[in-house]
Protein backbone atom coordinates (compact mmCIF):
# COMPACT_ATOMS: atom_id res chain seq x y z
CA UNK A 1 0.00 0.00 0.00
CA UNK A 2 1.48 3.34 -0.96
CA UNK A 3 1.93 6.10 1.59
CA UNK A 4 -0.71 8.33 -0.02
CA UNK A 5 -3.26 5.58 -0.32
CA UNK A 6 -2.58 4.50 3.25
CA UNK A 7 -3.13 8.05 4.47
CA UNK A 8 -6.36 8.36 2.52
CA UNK A 9 -7.59 5.09 3.96
CA UNK A 10 -6.61 6.28 7.40
CA UNK A 11 -8.85 9.29 7.01
CA UNK A 12 -11.68 7.03 5.95
CA UNK A 13 -10.95 4.80 8.92
CA UNK A 14 -11.33 7.71 11.29
CA UNK A 15 -14.69 8.66 9.81
CA UNK A 16 -15.89 5.09 10.13
CA UNK A 17 -14.48 4.96 13.65
CA UNK A 18 -16.72 7.84 14.66
CA UNK A 19 -19.67 5.50 14.17
CA UNK A 20 -18.31 1.99 14.67
CA UNK A 21 -15.27 2.19 16.91
CA UNK A 22 -16.75 3.13 20.31
CA UNK A 23 -18.50 -0.21 20.74
CA UNK A 24 -15.49 -2.17 19.53
CA UNK A 25 -13.07 -0.10 21.56
CA UNK A 26 -15.12 -0.52 24.71
CA UNK A 27 -15.07 -4.26 24.14
CA UNK A 28 -11.33 -4.43 23.47
CA UNK A 29 -9.73 -1.39 25.07
CA UNK A 30 -12.30 -0.82 27.86
CA UNK A 31 -12.71 2.80 26.85
CA UNK A 32 -15.43 5.39 27.33
CA UNK A 33 -15.96 8.97 26.24
CA UNK A 34 -17.50 8.93 22.78
CA UNK A 35 -15.88 8.64 19.35
CA UNK A 36 -13.43 11.50 19.69
CA UNK A 37 -12.54 10.48 23.21
CA UNK A 38 -11.77 6.97 22.00
CA UNK A 39 -9.60 8.27 19.18
CA UNK A 40 -7.78 10.64 21.49
CA UNK A 41 -7.09 7.89 24.01
CA UNK A 42 -5.95 5.57 21.26
CA UNK A 43 -3.30 7.96 20.02
CA UNK A 44 -2.62 9.58 23.37
CA UNK A 45 -0.71 6.55 24.58
CA UNK A 46 1.43 6.37 21.47
CA UNK A 47 4.19 8.93 21.15
CA UNK A 48 3.79 11.63 18.51
CA UNK A 49 6.50 14.21 19.09
CA UNK A 50 6.49 16.83 16.39
CA UNK A 51 10.26 16.94 16.29
CA UNK A 52 10.44 13.35 15.05
CA UNK A 53 9.82 13.05 11.34
CA UNK A 54 8.07 9.88 10.21
CA UNK A 55 10.63 8.00 8.14
CA UNK A 56 9.53 6.20 5.00
CA UNK A 57 10.18 2.54 5.47
CA UNK A 58 11.45 1.63 2.03
CA UNK A 59 15.23 1.86 1.76
CA UNK A 60 16.06 0.98 -1.83
CA UNK A 61 19.19 -0.78 -2.96
CA UNK A 62 22.60 -1.03 -1.35
CA UNK A 63 23.85 -3.58 1.13
CA UNK A 64 23.36 -3.40 4.86
CA UNK A 65 26.16 -1.47 6.51
CA UNK A 66 26.56 -2.35 10.16
CA UNK A 67 28.75 0.66 10.81
CA UNK A 68 25.88 2.93 9.87
CA UNK A 69 23.62 1.50 12.57
CA UNK A 70 24.87 3.96 15.11
CA UNK A 71 23.04 6.62 17.03
CA UNK A 72 24.40 10.05 16.21
CA UNK A 73 24.67 13.27 18.14
CA UNK A 74 23.19 15.96 15.90
CA UNK A 75 26.07 18.27 16.77
CA UNK A 76 28.71 15.75 15.72
CA UNK A 77 27.84 14.95 12.10
CA UNK A 78 30.71 16.28 9.99
CA UNK A 79 28.97 15.71 6.67
CA UNK A 80 25.97 17.70 7.83
CA UNK A 81 28.25 20.40 9.17
CA UNK A 82 29.89 20.76 5.78
CA UNK A 83 26.47 21.48 4.27
CA UNK A 84 25.47 23.73 7.14
CA UNK A 85 22.86 21.19 8.23
CA UNK A 86 22.31 19.10 11.35
CA UNK A 87 21.70 15.36 11.24
CA UNK A 88 18.52 14.22 12.98
CA UNK A 89 19.56 11.04 14.84
CA UNK A 90 15.97 9.81 15.05
CA UNK A 91 15.32 10.05 11.33
CA UNK A 92 18.59 8.20 10.72
CA UNK A 93 17.71 5.51 13.25
CA UNK A 94 14.23 5.06 11.82
CA UNK A 95 15.56 4.49 8.32
CA UNK A 96 18.32 2.13 9.40
CA UNK A 97 16.27 -0.01 11.74
CA UNK A 98 13.56 -0.18 9.09
CA UNK A 99 16.09 -1.44 6.56
CA UNK A 100 17.29 -4.12 8.96
CA UNK A 101 13.84 -5.10 10.26
CA UNK A 102 12.18 -5.33 6.85
CA UNK A 103 14.99 -6.94 4.88
CA UNK A 104 14.10 -10.32 6.40
CA UNK A 105 10.33 -9.84 6.46
CA UNK A 106 8.17 -10.88 3.51
CA UNK A 107 11.25 -11.08 1.34
CA UNK A 108 12.06 -7.41 1.98
CA UNK A 109 9.23 -6.36 -0.32
CA UNK A 110 7.03 -4.48 2.15
CA UNK A 111 7.47 -0.71 2.57
CA UNK A 112 6.56 -0.87 6.26
CA UNK A 113 5.76 -3.29 9.06
CA UNK A 114 2.82 -3.15 11.42
CA UNK A 115 5.01 -3.46 14.53
CA UNK A 116 7.03 -0.29 13.86
CA UNK A 117 7.31 2.49 16.43
CA UNK A 118 5.39 5.69 15.75
CA UNK A 119 8.58 7.50 14.69
CA UNK A 120 9.24 4.85 12.02
CA UNK A 121 11.91 2.92 13.95
CA UNK A 122 11.59 -0.69 15.13
CA UNK A 123 11.95 -2.23 18.58
CA UNK A 124 12.03 -5.77 17.14
CA UNK A 125 14.60 -6.21 14.36
CA UNK A 126 14.41 -9.85 13.42
CA UNK A 127 15.20 -11.79 16.61
CA UNK A 128 16.79 -8.77 18.31
CA UNK A 129 14.79 -6.75 20.83
CA UNK A 130 15.87 -3.18 21.58
CA UNK A 131 18.88 -2.97 19.24
CA UNK A 132 19.96 0.50 20.45
CA UNK A 133 19.67 -0.33 24.15
CA UNK A 134 23.05 1.00 25.25
CA UNK A 135 22.89 4.12 23.12
CA UNK A 136 19.41 4.87 24.43
CA UNK A 137 20.71 4.78 28.00
CA UNK A 138 23.53 7.14 27.03
CA UNK A 139 21.08 9.55 25.43
CA UNK A 140 18.74 9.41 28.42
CA UNK A 141 21.37 9.83 31.14
CA UNK A 142 24.03 12.03 29.53
CA UNK A 143 21.98 14.02 27.01
CA UNK A 144 18.73 14.12 28.97
CA UNK A 145 16.76 12.67 26.07
CA UNK A 146 14.55 9.72 27.05
CA UNK A 147 12.50 9.84 23.85
CA UNK A 148 13.67 6.44 22.65
CA UNK A 149 13.04 4.86 26.05
CA UNK A 150 9.45 6.06 25.95
CA UNK A 151 8.86 4.51 22.51
CA UNK A 152 9.02 0.99 23.95
CA UNK A 153 5.83 -0.42 25.38
CA UNK A 154 2.57 -2.06 24.35
CA UNK A 155 3.44 -2.42 20.65
CA UNK A 156 6.64 -4.33 21.41
CA UNK A 157 4.90 -6.68 23.85
CA UNK A 158 2.16 -7.23 21.28
CA UNK A 159 4.82 -8.04 18.65
CA UNK A 160 6.35 -10.56 21.05
CA UNK A 161 3.02 -12.36 21.34
CA UNK A 162 2.07 -12.15 17.67
CA UNK A 163 5.46 -12.35 15.97
CA UNK A 164 5.62 -10.67 12.57
CA UNK A 165 8.31 -13.05 11.32
CA UNK A 166 7.86 -16.61 10.15
CA UNK A 167 10.42 -19.19 11.22
CA UNK A 168 12.15 -19.15 7.84
CA UNK A 169 12.36 -15.35 7.93
CA UNK A 170 13.96 -15.36 11.36
CA UNK A 171 16.46 -17.96 10.17
CA UNK A 172 17.88 -15.39 7.77
CA UNK A 173 19.01 -13.31 10.77
CA UNK A 174 20.80 -16.20 12.47
CA UNK A 175 22.65 -17.85 9.60
CA UNK A 176 26.41 -17.14 9.46
CA UNK A 177 27.78 -14.55 7.07
CA UNK A 178 28.29 -16.58 3.92
CA UNK A 179 28.75 -14.00 1.21
CA UNK A 180 29.73 -10.42 0.69
CA UNK A 181 27.03 -7.79 0.70
CA UNK A 182 24.36 -9.97 2.27
CA UNK A 183 21.00 -8.28 2.43
CA UNK A 184 19.78 -9.53 5.82
CA UNK A 185 22.05 -8.67 8.78
CA UNK A 186 22.81 -11.27 11.42
CA UNK A 187 21.57 -10.84 14.97
CA UNK A 188 25.19 -10.69 16.10
CA UNK A 189 26.03 -7.86 13.71
CA UNK A 190 22.95 -5.96 14.83
CA UNK A 191 23.98 -6.17 18.47
CA UNK A 192 27.57 -5.26 17.66
CA UNK A 193 26.77 -2.34 15.39
CA UNK A 194 23.98 -0.74 17.37
CA UNK A 195 25.65 -0.72 20.79
CA UNK A 196 28.84 1.13 19.89
CA UNK A 197 28.11 4.47 21.50
CA UNK A 198 30.20 4.81 24.63
CA UNK A 199 30.36 7.63 27.12
CA UNK A 200 31.36 10.89 25.34
CA UNK A 201 34.44 11.30 27.54
CA UNK A 202 36.23 13.87 25.39
CA UNK A 203 33.17 16.06 25.16
CA UNK A 204 32.56 15.88 28.91
CA UNK A 205 36.21 16.64 29.64
CA UNK A 206 36.16 19.61 27.27
CA UNK A 207 33.09 20.97 29.00
CA UNK A 208 34.17 20.65 32.64
CA UNK A 209 38.01 20.86 32.39
CA UNK A 210 38.58 18.23 35.10
CA UNK A 211 41.48 18.16 37.52
CA UNK A 212 43.53 15.01 37.99
CA UNK A 213 41.20 13.41 40.53
CA UNK A 214 38.13 14.27 38.50
CA UNK A 215 39.72 12.88 35.34
CA UNK A 216 40.39 9.61 37.16
CA UNK A 217 36.76 9.47 38.26
CA UNK A 218 35.64 10.20 34.71
CA UNK A 219 37.81 7.38 33.37
CA UNK A 220 36.32 5.01 35.95
CA UNK A 221 32.85 6.05 34.83
CA UNK A 222 33.78 5.51 31.18
CA UNK A 223 35.05 2.02 32.03
CA UNK A 224 31.83 1.22 33.88
CA UNK A 225 29.84 2.53 30.92
CA UNK A 226 31.78 0.25 28.56
CA UNK A 227 31.13 -2.69 30.87
CA UNK A 228 27.45 -1.78 30.80
CA UNK A 229 27.53 -2.05 27.03
CA UNK A 230 29.07 -5.51 27.30
CA UNK A 231 26.41 -6.56 29.84
CA UNK A 232 23.63 -5.54 27.47
CA UNK A 233 25.35 -7.09 24.48
CA UNK A 234 25.68 -10.40 26.32
CA UNK A 235 21.87 -10.57 26.41
CA UNK A 236 21.72 -10.56 22.62
CA UNK A 237 19.98 -13.73 21.37
CA UNK A 238 22.27 -16.53 20.23
CA UNK A 239 19.38 -18.01 18.27
CA UNK A 240 15.99 -16.82 17.14
CA UNK A 241 13.21 -17.20 19.74
CA UNK A 242 10.59 -19.50 18.25
CA UNK A 243 7.60 -18.99 20.53
CA UNK A 244 5.79 -16.13 22.24
CA UNK A 245 7.07 -17.36 25.61
CA UNK A 246 10.65 -17.30 24.32
CA UNK A 247 10.22 -13.83 22.86
CA UNK A 248 8.87 -12.50 26.14
CA UNK A 249 11.78 -14.25 27.84
CA UNK A 250 14.18 -12.42 25.53
CA UNK A 251 12.50 -9.12 26.38
CA UNK A 252 12.92 -9.95 30.06
CA UNK A 253 16.61 -10.78 29.59
CA UNK A 254 17.33 -7.57 27.69
CA UNK A 255 15.50 -5.41 30.23
CA UNK A 256 17.22 -7.13 33.14
CA UNK A 257 20.58 -6.56 31.45
CA UNK A 258 19.82 -2.86 31.01
CA UNK A 259 18.80 -2.54 34.66
CA UNK A 260 21.94 -4.41 35.75
CA UNK A 261 24.03 -2.07 33.60
CA UNK A 262 22.42 0.96 35.24
CA UNK A 263 23.07 -0.41 38.73
CA UNK A 264 26.73 -1.01 37.89
CA UNK A 265 27.16 2.50 36.48
CA UNK A 266 25.41 4.28 39.36
CA UNK A 267 28.30 4.30 41.92
CA UNK A 268 30.99 5.63 39.54
CA UNK A 269 28.51 8.22 38.23
CA UNK A 270 27.81 9.38 41.78
CA UNK A 271 31.55 9.52 42.52
CA UNK A 272 32.27 11.56 39.40
CA UNK A 273 29.42 14.05 39.75
CA UNK A 274 30.13 14.36 43.49
CA UNK A 275 33.66 15.51 42.72
CA UNK A 276 32.46 18.45 40.58
CA UNK A 277 31.91 21.98 41.82
CA UNK A 278 28.69 23.83 41.06
CA UNK A 279 30.07 25.51 37.96
CA UNK A 280 31.28 22.20 36.53
CA UNK A 281 27.93 20.58 37.25
CA UNK A 282 26.21 23.38 35.36
CA UNK A 283 28.54 22.91 32.39
CA UNK A 284 27.94 19.14 32.46
CA UNK A 285 24.19 19.68 32.39
CA UNK A 286 24.64 22.18 29.55
CA UNK A 287 25.61 19.26 27.29
CA UNK A 288 22.05 17.97 27.52
CA UNK A 289 20.65 21.45 26.94
CA UNK A 290 22.76 21.87 23.81
CA UNK A 291 21.46 18.63 22.36
CA UNK A 292 17.86 19.64 22.96
CA UNK A 293 18.54 23.01 21.35
CA UNK A 294 20.09 21.30 18.32
CA UNK A 295 17.05 19.05 17.89
CA UNK A 296 14.72 22.00 18.31
CA UNK A 297 16.64 23.83 15.61
CA UNK A 298 16.09 20.91 13.25
CA UNK A 299 12.40 21.05 13.97
CA UNK A 300 12.18 24.75 13.12
CA UNK A 301 14.04 24.24 9.84
CA UNK A 302 11.92 21.26 8.85
CA UNK A 303 9.04 22.53 6.74
CA UNK A 304 7.42 19.13 6.24
CA UNK A 305 3.87 18.53 7.38
CA UNK A 306 5.16 16.08 9.93
CA UNK A 307 7.18 18.80 11.61
CA UNK A 308 4.07 20.94 11.88
CA UNK A 309 1.93 18.18 13.38
CA UNK A 310 0.86 18.58 16.98
CA UNK A 311 1.92 16.16 19.67
CA UNK A 312 -0.21 13.16 20.55
CA UNK A 313 0.69 13.92 24.14
CA UNK A 314 -1.14 17.24 23.88
CA UNK A 315 -4.63 16.90 25.35
CA UNK A 316 -5.96 19.41 22.80
CA UNK A 317 -4.71 17.54 19.74
CA UNK A 318 -7.39 16.33 17.33
CA UNK A 319 -6.69 13.21 15.23
CA UNK A 320 -9.21 14.30 12.62
CA UNK A 321 -6.91 17.10 11.48
CA UNK A 322 -3.47 15.73 12.31
CA UNK A 323 -1.81 13.40 9.84
CA UNK A 324 0.71 12.12 12.36
CA UNK A 325 -2.01 11.20 14.83
CA UNK A 326 -3.97 9.53 12.05
CA UNK A 327 -0.99 7.31 11.26
CA UNK A 328 -0.58 6.43 14.91
CA UNK A 329 -4.25 5.64 15.27
CA UNK A 330 -4.07 3.42 12.20
CA UNK A 331 -1.11 1.64 13.78
CA UNK A 332 -3.09 0.96 16.93
CA UNK A 333 -5.96 -0.41 14.87
CA UNK A 334 -3.48 -2.75 13.17
CA UNK A 335 -2.48 -4.02 16.59
CA UNK A 336 -5.95 -5.02 17.71
CA UNK A 337 -6.23 -8.54 18.99
CA UNK A 338 -7.31 -11.24 16.49
CA UNK A 339 -9.52 -12.77 19.17
CA UNK A 340 -12.06 -14.16 16.73
CA UNK A 341 -9.43 -15.89 14.60
CA UNK A 342 -7.79 -17.38 17.67
CA UNK A 343 -11.00 -18.74 19.15
CA UNK A 344 -12.04 -20.24 15.81
CA UNK A 345 -8.67 -21.59 14.70
CA UNK A 346 -7.70 -23.03 18.09
CA UNK A 347 -11.24 -24.24 18.94
CA UNK A 348 -10.92 -22.93 22.51
CA UNK A 349 -13.18 -24.21 25.26
CA UNK A 350 -14.68 -21.88 27.85
CA UNK A 351 -11.73 -22.17 30.21
CA UNK A 352 -9.22 -21.40 27.49
CA UNK A 353 -11.32 -18.46 26.27
CA UNK A 354 -11.39 -17.00 29.77
CA UNK A 355 -7.63 -17.37 30.12
CA UNK A 356 -7.14 -15.75 26.72
CA UNK A 357 -9.23 -12.78 27.83
CA UNK A 358 -6.99 -12.41 30.88
CA UNK A 359 -3.93 -12.43 28.59
CA UNK A 360 -5.52 -9.82 26.34
CA UNK A 361 -6.59 -7.56 29.19
CA UNK A 362 -3.20 -7.87 30.92
CA UNK A 363 -1.41 -6.82 27.74
CA UNK A 364 -3.79 -3.96 26.95
CA UNK A 365 -3.27 -2.48 30.41
CA UNK A 366 0.37 -1.89 29.51
CA UNK A 367 -0.81 1.01 27.33
CA UNK A 368 -1.55 2.85 30.57
CA UNK A 369 1.39 1.68 32.69
CA UNK A 370 3.85 2.35 29.84
CA UNK A 371 2.66 5.74 28.63
CA UNK A 372 4.56 6.85 25.55
CA UNK A 373 4.55 10.49 26.61
CA UNK A 374 8.04 11.18 28.00
CA UNK A 375 8.33 13.16 31.20
CA UNK A 376 10.43 16.30 31.32
CA UNK A 377 14.08 15.40 31.73
CA UNK A 378 15.51 15.61 35.23
CA UNK A 379 18.15 18.24 35.90
CA UNK A 380 21.09 15.96 36.77
CA UNK A 381 22.61 12.79 35.30
CA UNK A 382 22.01 10.88 38.53
CA UNK A 383 18.33 11.80 38.57
CA UNK A 384 18.04 10.84 34.90
CA UNK A 385 19.71 7.50 35.65
CA UNK A 386 17.14 6.87 38.37
CA UNK A 387 14.29 7.80 36.01
CA UNK A 388 15.60 5.50 33.27
CA UNK A 389 15.81 2.61 35.74
CA UNK A 390 12.26 3.25 36.93
CA UNK A 391 10.98 3.14 33.36
CA UNK A 392 12.80 -0.12 32.66
CA UNK A 393 11.55 -1.68 35.88
CA UNK A 394 7.98 -0.72 34.98
CA UNK A 395 8.36 -2.34 31.59
CA UNK A 396 9.96 -5.45 33.10
CA UNK A 397 7.03 -5.81 35.49
CA UNK A 398 4.63 -5.46 32.56
CA UNK A 399 6.48 -8.12 30.55
CA UNK A 400 6.51 -10.48 33.53
CA UNK A 401 2.78 -10.02 34.02
CA UNK A 402 2.05 -10.75 30.38
CA UNK A 403 4.39 -13.77 30.44
CA UNK A 404 2.55 -15.20 33.44
CA UNK A 405 -0.81 -14.70 31.72
CA UNK A 406 0.54 -16.37 28.58
CA UNK A 407 1.78 -19.36 30.60
CA UNK A 408 -1.68 -19.76 32.14
CA UNK A 409 -3.34 -19.53 28.73
CA UNK A 410 -1.08 -22.13 27.12
CA UNK A 411 -1.00 -24.48 30.12
CA UNK A 412 -3.71 -26.81 28.84
CA UNK A 413 -3.38 -26.21 25.09
CA UNK A 414 -2.36 -29.10 22.88
CA UNK A 415 0.77 -28.91 20.74
CA UNK A 416 -1.45 -28.38 17.71
CA UNK A 417 -3.23 -25.45 19.37
CA UNK A 418 0.07 -23.90 20.42
CA UNK A 419 1.38 -24.19 16.85
CA UNK A 420 -1.81 -22.60 15.56
CA UNK A 421 -1.41 -19.72 18.01
CA UNK A 422 2.19 -19.11 16.92
CA UNK A 423 1.10 -19.07 13.25
CA UNK A 424 -1.39 -16.24 13.84
CA UNK A 425 1.36 -13.61 13.88
CA UNK A 426 3.07 -14.30 10.54
CA UNK A 427 -0.30 -14.94 8.86
CA UNK A 428 -1.77 -11.62 9.95
CA UNK A 429 1.24 -9.78 8.52
CA UNK A 430 0.96 -11.41 5.12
Amino acid sequence: MSGRMGLALTGATLLIAAVLLPERAEAQFRLRGGPLGVARFAVGHVIGLSRLRHSRMAVRGGRYRSAALRSQDPRQDSRGAERGQLANPYVLRAALTAQAALSGWRGGRSPQGWWRHPDGSYGWVGPVFWPFAHDDLTNAVVFGDATSLSLYGYGDIYAAIFAPYAVTELAAYTTPQGRRGRRVPTAESLCEASDTGGLPVDRIAAAITPNELQRTALDELASAWANARDTIRAACPAQAPGTAAERLGLMRARLEAMIKAIDAAAPPLAKFTGSLDDDQKARLNAIANERRAALASMQRKDTSKDAQASSACDADSDPRYDEKLQRQYEQLVQQQWPAGDIATTLRLDETARARFEVLQDTTLRTMQTLSACPAEAAATPQARLTAAKARLETMLAAVNGVADALDDFEADLSDEQKAGFEAIGPKRGA
